[in-house]
């Protein structure tokens, strides 16, 4: 027999494990919750490369900036890629560049000139590549065999921005089949730079369009029967307006003004326009946190600096890094790393 004072002996578990002590206890649902959190982490930002999302601080090459990284290749099939051209140039000459370049769409229509171990090669700006980390280009196989054996698969490269590239003629614009004056989406084509903004002259007020990831601009309100007055301004301050563009969804119509160089219109300039009426959006978007700077029109205009360069109306700090969140580890195929 005891006393009702005699200590109780500590209970056990029903394994017969004597229990972890309280701290321990504690630690242990630290760390579960922590490592939770990680895969809840690791999991959005799959789904958001793999459903196509930019990177918070993407932005495609511009100026006169110098990148290196690796080259693969792949075919399209003569489709003309994520920036929706009607079909993949006639030379054949393309590059996708994966999220933290390809931004959203911001990079399509641009050109780069790629130096690999048997000479350079410009090529252009027209799909996106899911899997490829910054620095990886994935060109057409055409333009692989410009600068290396195709057999190699892979090669070290150098790259940049071509600026204010030759243009094979004045700009192009085609209304997405299903617009309508309730529903406005336009493509822009043969702009040589990478696009900053395009606007719609409706009642007299110029109304901004919203980039999609897949190039084409949209009001999702309507801007109107038409014909329209388009107003496209490139990530070097070129501005060029077009008018007469009719509604003729799935149509390409050439304009008879190029965004610079010879034959440029007479309203061409650097000058920021005064800030232009929002139009209705489906979804929200981020506000600017700053007024992009205005800048005289010297020839040629000048390499924006990264605190320059807006895409999708945010700036883009020095600060902002793209983590290399993706597996190295990579398995081939056709030359291209998945």
């Amino acid at each position: 027999m005891t006393d009702g004072n005699a200590p109780h002996p500590p209970t056990t578990p029903g394994d017969g494990r004597p229990p972890a002590p309280a701290g321990r206890r504690r630690t242990r649902r630290r760390l579960a919750a922590a490592g939770l959190a990680g895969i809840a982490v690791v999991v959005a930002v799959t789904l958001a490369v793999r459903g196509g999302a930019a990177p918070a601080c993407a932005a495609p090459p511009v100026g006169a900036a110098v990148h290196t990284g690796k080259a693969t290749f792949y075919d399209s099939k003569g489709a003309g890629g994520n920036c929706s051209r009607p079909a993949a140039p006639a030379n054949r000459l393309y590059v996708a560049l994966g999220p933290s370049e390809y931004a959203a769409g911001a990079a399509c229509g641009g050109f780069l000139d790629v130096t690999g171990p048997r000479g350079t090669v410009r090529v252009l700006v027209m799909d996106q590549c899911p899997e490829c980390a910054p620095g990886h280009l994935d060109l057409s196989a055409e333009a692989f065999a410009r600068i290396a054996d195709p057999v190699q698969g892979v090669v070290r490269v150098s790259y940049r921005a071509v600026v204010n590239p030759s243009l094979p003629g004045p700009l192009t614009f085609r209304l997405k089949e299903g617009a309508s004056q309730w529903w406005f989406a336009v493509l822009v084509g043969d702009h040589g730079n990478p696009l900053r903004a395009v606007e719609v002259r409706q009642n007299g007020a110029w109304r901004s369009a919203d980039r999609e990831d897949y190039n084409y601009w949209l009001i999702p309100s309507g801007a109107g029967p038409g014909p329209y007055a388009i107003r496209v301004t490139d990530v070097y301050g070129h501005r060029a307006t077009a008018t007469g563009i009719r509604m003729l969804p799935g149509q390409v119509q050439r304009s008879t003004t190029r965004l610079y160089g010879a034959g440029a219109a007479a309203t061409a300039t650097t000058t920021r326009p005064a800030k232009p009426t929002r139009s209705p959006s489906t979804r929200p978007r981020p506000a600017a946190s700053a007024t992009p700077p205005t800048s005289p029109s010297p020839s040629p205009p000048p390499h924006p600096s990264i605190l320059g360069l807006w895409r999708l109306g945010r700036p883009v700090s020095r600060e902002c890094a793209v983590p290399q969140l993706l597996d190295r580890r990579s398995r081939w195929r056709g030359g291209r790393a998945t």
